[in-house]
């Protein structure tokens, strides 16, 4: 794809932007800041940072609306970030949010006044030269950046004084499915990432010269926003919810095991669902989960998208569940790791062990295990898995009972230890079950050990808490041809360990090829992973730009299930319509590449040059790509100070902030600590009360009929207005 110039046009904003929730929660979000401006009192987002040695300046608030239409297989989403300015500076605000995993960021647009900026894809040094330029300028621009598959930047430069400003995502996601229950997973907050330091001395390689010691999170500073203690502030970072659902099936139950929600029936597939509370604060993620109606469960399929003459495919295809019989039931080696680290005190800490407990209590006597517990330290109960007696699993739930959240998370460590496989003649099943919450932030070197040390174990990843790493855990499970679990809440780990333990005993779906009578197609994945008990086949397809016969061409899944082969034909002419399918297929490669330079399969220089192309051309968000949003005319006159400013995040619900950053509430950290490597901001600090938006947005809630006209009568008055567009939509 080209590069174009920058690009502006006025216009209405669209979309989330103007649905009357969104505005009156922007209209609020103006009379709270208005209300608590008074110097020293600030009630805001943004610290400002001024030149070195000055305090923070007054605060900037931050409201998100977050849109979903979920159409059968697929999401489309737009976030929409509103900036406000409360003070009489020029300020640049930054910003680090979640989205999911697999979300394909694909469009942004920058928001001031009447003006609609409209941002381009360019390789990300490109982008963020163009950003520095502009800013410098005193242009207003916006930069979105990725700095993990689940972890963005937005950077906005020239908020003026007083001034509200809007950036505006989108993306397109796939629904996991898992048995009858689909699930819609909305990332609300960043946890707190650990960063183990660089090595204390150089490396020596093997010809004994010295090599400088490598930084296992060069980019610690970009993923390490500063946290609010939510001791000393109540929470912040308003967020609003609107999920329109389209399943494409009678709709059974829709709920929501993180969030109180309201769920109106607008057809016998549809739901429109909005959170209960109206506004909630981003302290964790949301979860919706919806089933067929009784009796109505839909046949999985094929769904096709053309875009630019090429077709794109996306099948689910579910293989035959066969239970295990217990007489033929393969013995089994199982290790079960548990994460013990300051992150996961409290609520964490309980959900883990209630599931750990949960799996030794599945065992068999034909069965061997062990149990690893680590945070900046590891301890095994065993030097190697012993059988399941009685008396050993006594002990294991006697050493589980005991452990007490601490410390750091050295992850790397443990996991190497538990897929270490000290008789591999054996014969033996081995799987290795990993509860942790995956605040850590040196992704690649976890991903990285996976595949050199797999071997023939099977690696199943059980994620805790309210806001666990998804792009940690699922790729994780990817790699370890195992499968991710996800406990939120101590009500779930029934329900989700018995899901998860049944898959662990029942016979997986291997050796799955899917194969197309039409020539030339590329397959994402290209190796299909192995499935267990509820999963379907998940895979998108590009078929080549000139292919023939496509209207009578198939595709053929095949597998061995239980010791038997199993194949299903579905006809290329049946697949249905599908919206998005080209950036799921596009987003998929880009993991695909990712995960092959990780693990040495695919050279650095190749692999960046199959996910710089592919991003260019799908207009995708990469680790190498970034969107950037300027506006032509420049607005802060030179000479003119700008003021920096960083957004402070909630802590995660049900995490414990000194256990996490090792501080106590005067911010001094003992000698001994080893997890305090993100910065707290504290209320009070330099003057400035952090805010209680959150907080203060619920309880004025009670204005929702005035607020709600309001936003009807903005949105109606901005729809009058006429409109110029320069350029397309992206």
């Amino acid at each position: 794809m080209p590069f174009f110039a920058p690009r502006s046009a006025v216009e209405p904003p669209r979309n989330a932007a103007l649905s009357p929730l969104f505005l009156a929660l922007l209209a609020l979000l103006i009379m709270l800041a208005s209300a608590h401006a008074a110097p020293g009192t600030a009630r805001g987002g943004l610290m400002l940072r001024g030149p070195a040695g000055t305090a923070p300046a007054e605060a900037v608030q931050l409201a998100t609306d977050i849109s979903v239409d979920v159409s059968g297989p697929t999401a489309r989403a737009t976030v929409t970030q509103a900036f406000r300015n409360t003070t009489a500076e020029w300020v640049e605000g930054t910003y680090v949010y979640p989205l999911p995993e697999d979300a394909a960021v694909d469009g942004m647009k920058l928001v001031v006044g009447n003006r609609v900026i409209v941002a381009d894809i360019r390789e990300r040094a490109a982008a963020k030269r163009a950003y520095e330029v502009a800013k410098a300028a005193g242009q207003s621009a916006a930069l979105t950046a990725q700095e993990r598959p689940n972890i963005f930047t937005n950077a906005v430069a020239n908020i003026g004084p007083g001034e509200t400003v809007v950036v505006q995502i989108t993306y397109q996601q796939t629904i996991p499915v898992s048995g009858e229950t689909r699930t819609l997973r909305l990332p609300l907050v960043v946890a707190p990432r650990y960063t183990p330091a660089p090595a204390a001395v150089d490396a020596v390689s093997l010809d004994g010269v010295a090599e400088a010691a490598r930084d296992p999170v060069p980019d610690r500073a970009r993923i390490s926003p500063p946290v609010l203690d939510p001791a000393l502030s109540p929470p912040t970072n308003p967020v609003a919810v609107t999920v329109r659902l389209q399943a494409g099936f009678a709709v059974g139950a829709v709920r929501s095991a993180t969030h109180a929600i309201r769920v109106t029936e607008t057809g016998p597939e549809a739901r429109t669902v909005t959170l209960a509370d109206g506004v909630v604060p981003a302290d964790r993620d949301l979860e919706l989960t919806w089933e067929p109606a009784p009796s109505r469960v839909p046949g999985l399929g094929l769904f096709r998208e053309t875009v630019a003459g090429r077709t794109y495919l996306l099948a689910a295809v579910n293989p035959p569940a066969l239970e295990a019989d217990a007489a033929t039931r393969p013995a089994r080696d199982v290790t079960f790791v548990i994460d013990n680290s300051g992150s996961m005190s409290g609520a964490s800490m309980r959900q883990a062990k209630a599931g750990l407990l949960a799996g030794l209590a599945r065992l068999t006597p034909q069965d061997r295990f062990n149990v690893i517990r680590f945070d900046d330290t590891w301890d095994a109960l065993h030097p190697e898995p012993v059988p399941a007696t009685r008396a050993a699993l006594a002990e294991a739930e006697r050493f589980v009972a005991a452990l007490e959240a601490r410390g750091g998370t050295e992850m790397l460590a443990p996991l190497k230890a538990a897929l270490a496989d000290p008789h591999p003649e054996d014969g033996r099943v081995r799987q290795v079950v990993f509860l942790t919450d995956g605040a850590v932030g040196d992704e690649e070197r976890i991903f990285a050990a996976i595949h050199a040390n797999l071997g023939r174990t099977r690696l199943f990843m059980v994620g805790i808490g309210s806001a666990p790493n998804g792009h940690l855990m699922r790729h994780a499970a990817e790699i370890g041809r195992g499968s991710f679990t996800e406990i939120r809440d101590l009500a779930l780990v029934g329900e989700r360990t018995r899901a998860l333990y049944e898959k662990l005993e029942s016979p997986a779906v291997t050796d799955l090829t899917a194969t197309f009578s039409v020539p030339g197609v590329a397959v994402t994945p290209g190796a299909l992973p192995d499935l267990y008990r509820g999963e379907p086949l998940v895979f998108a397809a590009q078929l080549p730009e000139a292919a023939e016969g496509i209207a009578h061409g198939t595709v053929t899944v095949s597998g061995r299930v239980g010791g038997r082969t199993w194949t299903r034909t579905l006809p290329l002419a049946a697949a249905g319509t599908g919206a998005g399918i080209s950036k799921v297929w596009a987003r998929s490669r880009i993991g695909e590449t990712e995960t092959a330079r990780i693990t040495g399969r695919l050279g650095a220089e190749a692999a960046d040059a199959t996910i710089l192309a592919l991003a260019l051309e799908h207009g995708l968000t990469t680790r190498l790509t970034s969107l950037v949003a300027i506006d032509a005319t420049p607005r802060r006159a030179p000479g003119t100070p700008l003021v920096a400013a960083d957004l402070p995040l909630n802590l995660p619900a049900g995490w414990d902030f000194a256990k996490v950053f090792g501080t106590d509430r005067s911010g001094e950290a003992p000698a001994d600590d080893k997890a305090a490597r993100i910065v707290p901001i504290h209320a009070g600090e330099a003057g400035v009360d952090l805010p209680q938006t959150g907080a203060g947005i619920l309880a004025q809630l009670g204005l929702g009929l005035l607020l709600a006209l309001l936003g009807l009568l903005l949105g109606a008055g901005l729809q009058r207005r006429s409109v110029r567009r320069i350029g397309d939509a992206r």
